[in-house]
Parts: C-alpha cells; sequence; structure tokens
C-alpha cells in the first residue's frame, strides 16, 4: 500500500458524501468485501456503465443478460470447479487466512504476479511479514483456496458465477442463428460472486461485485484480416511488454501497427480489442499517463490463451493496479461446453467447412473504475486550506 493515511481520508469521504458505505450491512458489523453505493456512488457507477454501453454499441457489440446461477456442470467443463483458485498462507497464530500475492503487494509494494510459490514463502521470510490480524508468524506453506460460492436449486448443485464470460458462451448456437453469420460481439454487464479471502481493497476486492466483459466471436482464418483494424493501427498505447518487463524497462508508447511488425501482439483483430479496452478507459476520464497496458509473462499466461494483456492503472493509495484483462481464448471454451453437453457449437463458412469459433475477450468491472475515478481525483485539503475536493472530469460528474 503507498498511502496509507490517503486511503482512509477518501474511504471517511465516500461514506460521508453518500459515494459508498460499507463494509455492509453496517448495523451488524459488516462482512468484508460486501459494499453498498450511496446516491452520489450509484450515479458515477451508473455513468460508468452508461459509457461501457456507448462505447461497446458503437462499435457493433449487442448486450446479453444471462442468469447468475448456474449448473455445476457449467463450471465443470469451464474448469472453474478445480481450478479457480488464488494462492493462500495461514497464520499459525489465530488461523486467519490471506492471499498470499496481495498481501506481499500491500507491505512491499513489489509486483508478484509471476511468482512461484517458493517465491513468496522467501520473501516472507525475508521481510518479516506478519499476520495483519494477529502479528502472528504464518505456516511455512502455500494452499490453493477455491473461490466458487456454492448453492443447490432443487437438491442438485448449483454456483454463482464467478465472471459473466462463461454464460456468455453457452448460447452461442443461439446467436449464431440470430446473428446469421460471423463476425459477431455480445457483451454483459451483470453481478457476479467471487468467496474472496480476506478481501481488503475496498471496492477493489469484492465479494459481491459487477462485471462488463465482452466477447467477439470470430474464423480464426479471419483474424488477421480484420478490416476495422486499419482504422486504429496508427494509434499509439502505452505497452509494457514481456520484453520490457523482463529487462526492467519503461513502458513505451508502440502504434498498433509496430506491435504486431515486431510480434508483441498476434492479429489485427486482438489489436482492436486491445485499442477498444483502452479506449473504454478513456472514455471514463481516467488520464492516459496513469494507463499501461502490461502483457502476460510465459508463466502467467493462461494455457489455453494465445495472447493476454491486461490495462493496469496507477492508483494513489496501491499502485499499479489490474482493471481489464484482454484474451485471445482460440477455441477452448466453446470446445470444452461441446464436450460437455455433448453439442455442436460449430459455425459454417461459405463453402460448407465447419468449424469452432475463436473468442477475444474484453473483461473487466464497474467497481473499479468507480474506486479509480475518486482516488485518482479526490483532493484531500488539510486544515485552513479549504473544502476537500472531488475534481472528477465534468461528463463523469453525479
Amino acid at each position: 500500500m503507498q498511502n496509507e493515511q490517503f486511503l482512509k481520508d477518501l474511504h471517511a469521504f465516500m461514506q460521508s458524501k453518500g459515494f459508498v458505505y460499507g463494509p455492509f450491512p453496517e448495523i451488524y458489523n459488516g462482512v468484508s468485501g460486501f459494499y453498498a453505493y450511496g446516491p452520489l456512488g450509484k450515479l458515477l457507477k451508473n455513468k460508468i456503465e452508461n459509457s461501457v454501453r456507448s462505447i461497446f454499441f458503437s462499435n457493433g457489440f449487442r448486450e446479453l443478460e444471462c442468469p447468475t446461477v448456474v449448473p455445476d456442470i457449467v463450471w465443470e467443463a469451464s474448469g472453474h470447479l478445480n481450478t479457480f483458485t488464488d494462492q493462500t498462507v495461514e497464520c499459525s497464530k489465530c488461523k486467519s487466512i490471506f492471499r498470499v500475492d496481495k498481501l506481499i503487494e500491500e507491505v512491499t509494494n513489489k509486483e508478484t504476479a509471476s511468482w512461484s510459490d517458493k517465491q513468496f514463502l522467501e520473501i516472507i521470510k525475508k521481510e518479516k511479514i506478519t499476520c495483519p490480524s494477529c502479528k502472528g508468524a504464518f505456516k511455512e506453506e502455500v494452499k490453493a483456496y477455491n473461490l466458487m460460492m456454492k448453492t443447490d436449486v432443487a437438491g442438485k448443485p448449483f454456483s454463482l458465477r464467478p465472471e459473466t464470460a462463461t454464460v456468455t458462451y453457452l448460447p452461442f448456437k443461439r446467436l449464431n442463428e440470430y446473428f446469421r453469420k460471423l463476425p459477431f460481439a455480445v457483451f454483459q454487464i451483470g453481478k457476479a460472486y467471487r468467496n474472496e479471502i480476506s478481501p481488503r481493497q475496498h471496492l477493489l476486492r469484492m465479494r459481491e461485485f459487477t462485471q462488463a466483459e465482452a466477447q467477439l466471436f470470430i474464423d480464426p482464418k479471419e483474424k488477421n484480416t480484420w478490416i476495422k483494424y486499419e482504422t486504429i493501427k496508427k494509434e499509439k498505447l502505452p505497452l509494457y511488454t514481456s520484453h520490457h518487463q523482463e529487462k526492467q524497462l519503461k513502458v513505451e508508447r508502440i502504434t498498433l501497427e509496430d506491435a504486431l511488425k515486431h510480434k508483441h501482439i498476434k492479429s489485427k483483430a486482438y489489436a482492436w480489442c486491445l485499442h477498444l479496452a483502452y479506449k473504454q478507459f478513456l472514455s471514463m476520464g481516467i488520464p492516459a499517463e496513469q494507463i499501461r497496458i502490461r502483457q502476460h509473462l510465459n508463466n502467467e499466461r493462461a494455457f489455453y490463451a494465445d495472447d493476454a494483456w491486461d490495462i493496469e492503472i496507477k492508483l494513489n493509495t496501491f499502485g499499479w493496479t489490474e482493471c481489464c484483462g484482454v484474451h485471445d481464448r482460440t477455441d477452448y471454451d466453446l470446445k470444452k461446453h461441446a464436450e460437455f453437453s455433448k453439442q455442436s457449437l460449430e459455425a459454417v463458412r461459405e463453402n460448407g467447412e465447419k468449424y469452432v469459433p475463436h473468442i477475444l475477450e474484453i473483461a473487466f468491472g464497474t467497481d473499479r473504475p468507480c474506486f479509480t475515478l475518486m482516488d485518482l481525483f479526490y483532493e484531500k485539503k488539510e486544515e485552513g486550506e479549504g473544502k476537500s475536493m472531488f475534481k472528477v472530469p465534468y461528463h463523469m460528474a453525479p
């Protein structure tokens, strides 16, 4: 954590001015990871979601709404039941459990995205990191903790969705009928649920939150003939490539054309999606100088992802914070759901050839942008200096 006093002041401002209340329910001592939006906070969140819709609609996306409670076979197919986990450490004294990467990042300001369990334990020992609850020592082991929230419907196992993406894949056959031909693009804005471990980062780390995820379904043969790329190829983006990270170089503003030429980005369609995601955050009023687009290192990228970058924003409170992921998921998801459902999830080319579409995904939420705007534009005034202010850009003002 970079500025603990600023965070306390920001929380007090959010509560007193009607932006965010919590942890919720406050009159019953509150539960970490749950927050309520007050009148001004809800107006701000609405502005963000309206901005998201406007950008997606203007780029040819259509909006869906799918259930938040889904049979476990869906999550078995997607891999969430067994692999949707965070690495944790347990206090040997009070038995509290903490997400180890966030614990270390808060104490040391180190970026831990690609660390191994061994590295986590070594830094805990070296920095003498103790339990935030009781100052006890941590056990010398890292354990995986599943984040799914479970329930049952008519006696059968169901889970609350931990993301909106998976349920967007499921009506692919209906969507293919509706759009009649690929490519087509859809998005959802809605609730998701994760049983987060000791969430302590306010709106950044919640157990119930709002996601905004978009999917472009595309013929893999068309990923490098994507015509919309031509309109944005000269645009410069603040790219933090794997090479820059490994050599500890600074972020560089690179045109998408050059990024493709130097094989930092793998396809024209993906480059267009990356630019669209960047545009979403600029449209919310987030300053360009506070944004970088970080490429996943080989040891952190999902095995099925052909390309993966995160949009990160530098906050006053928590430093560089992931706010969006852009992934080329190839045909992994549709193949998995075809296998488990025993249904064909194929499309047909004009020559009659069948194929499984690829999915390019833009995944983010609307709570983090809310926190980001308040973090970046809250100006604390000391006694005698006048009133503290929230100098949010005019078009986003609640």
